[in-house]
């Protein structure tokens, strides 16, 4: 059956490469212009504003802004094996790091600088190096650093994140227990994060008692959304699409049965801004930046973050950001909100979460200026009339007397040349008592009256007609993308029982909180979602767009030597491994474990014959099917999906998760590694042989590695 237009997007642009290959390439006449890094109005407006403590200090910010980012990544701390890549990463790669940037730049290896550890960010897990993404992108030195950033990205071992943007899910100080709200979440970094922390605690929930519920406003961005969170398999996890600054109340169901609102212990607002601190990773910025983008956003800002400070619980934590130096998008938020909420909210120090950050207090006065920046106004009343619908009376700092009781200098404000950074914003707010303005009236969320669901003759719920989702895959709709509905197991599931006597799973499982994305008798694929994210799915599906919940558990696959159709799923591994019992596991070795991840062709996996004599007794006592193989190192535990066949054993994992598990095995990964330049090099040495120009041959080189750079990048996470 045809897909009728569900093409997937990379492999149409590929399909694109190969139809155009013969065609002559379009060059541009004229040389490619480097961006001046130069704009008079933003230079004479962060100097009025004294961000700097002299000039010197206001030369360091020129020089350090005006400078290329250089490249941070973080490793996911929740994984059993996170101290065994940092030590694999620091003895191994940051060895080939610094002989590729003794090559890059001519230095001698004793000259190169190894990566900084950040030393704010919890157990060393987060690093900065000294070079720029283009740099490693576009190097044949650093190759291997490249294609191992891509790889254990896409394993969900690490994140590629810019330093200052990991700094405010570390003082929303999230707990395992902890109920987050994400309001303005695309792309994910942040959210990867508070999903982290929810994770914390492994030893202690099998399934967190908490969730992270994050939205965006942008249909398409909530995809990118799903993308990344997706790679840490969480079950306590649901992505909606909504308008944060009319995010609607949800409702949930308390231990007696009633229903309540949904209050959140944790909120952070990383609100859209104008993005000048982001001006060393988008250069662009500089020609495009004015004034008018900070007085458009004011407001914006004020309504996403009101509206958190509404969800949040008493007793309960907000975070604050932007990735603006400028305070019309940030104290003057901060102040208007705290004189609003009349003692309710209160700006906190959280200072001791990050340790050795170095930054500046927020700013308690400040001044206002046209478009242009030629004029300078300290007060309202020197606005003239023209101008009074884009500044606001709200937007001057407040008289002195008040301003000292908002705490604003508790403010988190980071500048580029303090730690060679990018700039950004922070601020935590601490809710002391329900806010004036509050409604909590949950009376007119149950009496919303559901969708009709249409039945046939025979009173059957009729399917409509639906897609996977994703949004190259959705039907376009006026309001965004229809979504499919979310189906979850009833008491007596046929199939749930199946699974239940074949995985001999724990009562603990909850087989109610297990869905489908589609109303059919035979199951395709089945998710799992903690218990609060069912409640809060059954319960306000009609009340907001959700994009995406549930970690994939369990996927059909029917195979003529066994007689149960379901196999587990490596994605939801994480969580369906605490309640599958001793009948389908099998311990393996290390060469064992080796053996099966270097098999490459599905069709021929290793043979049982060819593995310790340990692991074949196991394989003898297991029927076939789908298992759990189980490696046990000084270091860390592996468990890893498998399948038993016939006369075989098999790794069920994908190329990234391969090659992550034997880099932390230490196995030889040579035939892995991908040498875009060699390729282009092989490329337009065999366009050479067929006597072609030399010209020709200097576009063959360009295209392939063109090619292999779009193959390496096509599956890397968007930063």
């Amino acid at each position: 059956m045809g897909r009728k237009g569900k093409a997937n997007p990379f492999a149409a642009k590929k399909r694109q490469r190969r139809e155009n290959k013969d065609k002559p390439a379009e060059r541009q006449h004229e040389p490619y212009e480097e961006i001046v890094r130069d704009n008079a109005a933003f230079l004479k407006y962060y100097n009025m504003q004294n961000i700097c403590v002299d000039d010197g200090e206001w030369q360091q910010f020129l020089t350090s802004i005006r400078a290329n980012l250089p490249a941070t990544f973080r490793v996911t701390g929740f994984k059993g094996e996170a101290k065994a890549l940092i030590d694999i990463i620091r003895n191994e790669l940051f060895t080939e790091y610094v002989r590729g940037v003794a090559e890059l730049r001519g230095k001698t290896v004793e000259e190169v600088e190894k990566p900084i550890c950040l030393p704010w960010y919890p157990n060393g897990m987060a690093y900065q190096l000294d070079l720029t993404r283009k740099d490693i992108r576009r190097s044949e030195p650093l190759y291997r650093l490249h294609n191992f950033l891509i790889n254990e990205t896409n394993a969900g071992a690490i994140s590629r994140q810019e330093a200052v943007s990991m700094i405010p899910p570390l003082v929303l100080d999230v707990k395992p227990t902890d109920k987050v709200l994400d309001m303005c979440a695309a792309p994910g970094s942040k959210t990867a994060q508070l999903i982290e922390a929810l994770h914390a605690e492994p030893e202690k929930y099998k399934i967190p008692p908490g969730f992270v519920l994050a939205n965006d406003v942008d249909n398409n961005r909530c995809y990118m959304l799903v993308h990344q969170a997706k790679r840490m398999n969480s079950p306590c996890f649901v992505v909606t699409n909504h308008d944060s600054a009319f995010f609607p109340n949800l409702l949930k169901t308390m231990p007696d049965g009633s229903k309540s609102i949904q209050k959140f212990d944790k909120i952070l607002c990383d609100v859209p801004c104008s993005g000048d601190g982001t001006l060393r990773k988008n250069p662009d910025i500089w020609g495009k930046w004015n004034l008018g983008q900070a007085y458009n956003l004011h407001g914006v800002q004020y309504r996403i973050t009101r509206r958190g400070a509404e969800m949040l619980e008493v007793g309960g934590r907000l975070v604050y950001s932007t990735c603006s130096l400028n305070p019309i998008e940030n104290e003057a938020v901060l102040q208007r909100i705290v004189a609003d909420s009349k003692g309710a909210l209160e700006i906190v120090d959280a200072s001791d979460l990050v340790p050795g950050l170095k930054y500046k207090p927020g700013m308690t006065q400040w001044k206002l200026a046209s478009k242009e920046v030629d004029e300078i106004y300290t007060s309202f009343d020197e606005v003239p009339e023209k101008y009074h619908t884009i500044i606001r009376p709200n937007m001057f700092p407040l008289p002195k007397e008040d301003m000292e009781n908002l705490g604003l200098e508790k403010c988190i404000r980071i500048l580029p040349h303090l730690q060679d950074s990018g700039g950004f914003f922070v601020a935590v707010l601490h809710k002391k008592s329900q806010l004036p303005f509050e409604k909590n009236d949950v009376k007119d969320l149950e009496e919303k009256p559901k969708p009709e669901v249409k039945l046939d003759e025979e009173g059957k719920p009729i399917e409509e007609k639906s897609v996977p989702w994703g949004p190259q895959r959705k039907r376009r709709r006026l309001h965004g993308y229809k979504e499919d509905p979310y189906v979850f197991f009833e008491e007596n599931d046929a199939d749930w029982n199946d699974i239940k006597k074949f995985y001999d799973l724990d009562e603990a499982l909850n087989s109610r909180c297990l869905l489908t994305r589609c109303i059919t008798e035979k199951k395709k694929n089945i998710y799992y979602c903690s218990d609060l994210i069912r409640d809060l799915v059954l319960l306000n599906e009609t009340n907001i767009k959700i994009i995406n919940t549930g970690v994939k558990s369990f996927v059909r696959c029917e195979n003529r030597h066994t007689n149960h159709p379901f196999r587990l799923a490596q994605e939801g591994l994480q969580t369906t491994n605490a309640f599958v019992g001793a009948s389908r596991r099998i311990e393996v070795e290390k060469d064992d474990l080796i053996l099966q991840l270097n098999c490459t062709d599905p069709t021929k996996p290793p043979s049982t014959t060819e593995l310790k004599e340990a692991t074949q007794q196991r394989c003898k006592e297991l029927s076939v099917g789908s298992c759990i193989l189980k490696y046990v190192d000084e270091r860390f535990t592996l468990h890893i999906v498998g399948w038993r066949g016939t006369s075989s054993l098999r790794a069920y994992v994908d190329s990234s998760e391969t090659l992550h598990i034997l880099r932390l095995l230490g196995a030889d990964i040579s035939k892995f590694e991908v040498n875009k330049y060699e390729k282009a090099r092989e490329a337009a040495a065999a366009l050479a042989a067929t006597e072609d120009t030399s010209e020709d041959v200097a576009k063959a080189t360009e295209e392939a590695l063109e090619e292999v750079e779009n193959d390496l990048n096509e599956a890397a996470i968007v930063e």
